[in-house]
């Protein structure tokens, strides 16, 4: 699992895709990640692995929602690895792609 601060990494920047939601305007989280691997992996969502295999979707939603509906200043982040990439979700509507370095040489 990377780092709390991969994503801000410099050597891994270039290797990040990066997408939002709205918590607040009804977007999910888990929905946002199966689109952003997809994009990332060249799949369609319907052929990635079922995301309940390593995160509760609810949950994630929940989490996020959560976060939206008690306006924190501070942003919480969620890493967990999926379909070969290493994905961050944070409770302010950015979803980051990190490719691993087997995904990142292939």
């Amino acid at each position: 699992m990377p780092s709390r601060d991969a994503a801000d990494d410099p050597r891994r920047r270039d290797a990040a895709f990066v997408t939002t939601f709205d918590p607040g305007a009804g977007d999910r989280a888990s929905e946002t990640v199966l689109t952003a691997v997809a994009a990332v992996t060249g799949d369609e969502p319907a052929d990635l692995s079922p995301l309940y295999d390593v995160v509760e979707p609810d949950a994630l939603d929940a989490l996020c929602d959560h976060a939206d509906r008690v306006g924190s200043d501070s942003v919480h982040r969620l890493w967990f690895p999926y379909e070969g990439v290493d994905v961050c979700v944070r409770s302010d509507g950015e979803v980051r792609i990190l490719e691993t370095p087997s995904t990142a040489s292939a």
